[in-house]
């Protein structure tokens, strides 16, 4: 049986190649073999090794089709500037595009304020306990492609986070979403009755996303 299995896998294989191996080239095809690779062994528990395997895979896929990552690049940038300005609704917020980003605001009091953020690789701990809100609505949006996000949330803030990441995880409590194509709507049971509210809109096509509720 496991003879026949590995003879139908190579007839599928040939197969496939024969059918669009003008398109994919032999990196393309190990980057692939390689990012399925990793999310398998993301869902199968062993998150960090899963991790290193998916990246190599996706640097592979990204030298190998330069020209289509600075084509999703320009859709993922048009998409945010579309999108920053219909959720702000006004011109009273920051925006910054950077192609590597960093902000470490959980040491110390920093001043919180509605921003949008556009990055090919960023990182961002954010802990809400030692926010300065400037005003009782705020908005923060982290668009790009690969994003490592940590938010720290206290419960005295009304909260909302709608975030979309399709290779990572989302990790929020004892609730943790892994692989591909992966979404979250919530809401603190408190949003409606606190004073200060805050959303947060995540979106990368790579990347994790950790809340913590403290």
């Amino acid at each position: 049986m496991d003879r026949n299995r590995w003879i139908a896998f190579g007839l599928i294989g040939i197969g496939v190649f024969m059918l669009f191996g003008r398109w994919f080239g032999f990196f393309t095809i190990v980057a692939l073999l390689l990012m399925v690779a990793g999310i398998q062994q993301i869902r199968s528990g062993l998150a960090r090794k899963g991790y290193i395997i998916l990246g190599v895979g996706v640097v592979l896929l990204l030298l190998d089709h330069l020209m289509l990552v600075i084509g999703i690049s320009l859709i993922s940038l048009g998409i945010f500037y579309g999108k920053a300005r219909r959720e702000h609704g006004t011109d009273r917020y920051i925006q910054k595009q950077n192609f590597m980003s960093n902000f470490d605001w959980d040491n110390a009091p920093w001043v919180m304020r509605s921003m949008s953020v556009w990055h090919v690789l960023g990182e961002a701990d954010v802990d809400l306990s030692l926010a300065l809100p400037e005003e009782q609505h705020t908005l923060m949006m982290f668009h790009g492609m690969l994003g490592d996000i940590d938010l720290a949330i206290p419960d005295y803030y009304g909260v909302e986070i709608e975030a979309f990441v399709l290779f990572g995880s989302i990790d929020i409590g004892r609730k943790k979403e892994t692989g591909v194509m992966n979404r979250l709507n919530w809401k603190s049971p408190n949003y409606e009755s606190s004073e200060y509210k805050v959303k947060f809109i995540v979106s990368y096509l790579g990347g994790d996303l950790s809340i913590r509720l403290v």
